[in-house]
């Protein structure tokens, strides 16, 4: 099991997203796409993503935006967390995808640029009672 999902296998509920780097919490409200269900749904139907969300799909190294009505920024980790591939303001109708990612983070657009997350930053799912107070 990878070690950055572990956190939400138990309960997602209570979980942030933190770039361990800045200490900066990405999303206050992480939902875990585990399983083919969820995945091929994923952000399907829906109007938005909310600043303080974060959709978690895995395993999963590609993502697509057909039949979407808003562009989101993407991460692609791996089991430990680490960004491997950063994609902002994917647009409806693309494709974007990273060989050697096993989990995909969906963000809404302009998450990267306001969080200052790059390449190399290593993300973590603390409970939110233990996961840092900046939002920064």
């Amino acid at each position: 099991m990878s070690t950055f999902l572990r956190p939400l296998r138990r309960d997602s509920s209570t979980c942030a997203l933190v770039n361990e780097r800045t200490g900066s919490v990405i999303a206050t409200v992480v939902e875990p796409a585990l399983d083919s269900k969820s995945r091929r749904t994923g952000l399907l139907g829906r109007d938005r993503l909310a600043d303080s969300h974060a959709l978690v799909l895995a395993p999963c190294g590609a993502v697509h935006t057909f039949g979407m009505r808003f562009a989101i920024d993407v991460l692609f980790v791996d089991a430990d967390g680490t960004v491997l591939k950063i994609v902002e303001a994917l647009g409806a109708w693309r494709i974007a995808a990273s060989l050697r990612a096993c989990i995909t983070v969906e963000l809404p657009t302009g998450s990267v640029q306001r969080h200052d997350l790059r390449t190399g930053d290593r993300m973590s799912i603390p409970s939110r009672a233990t996961s840092p107070a900046r939002t920064g």
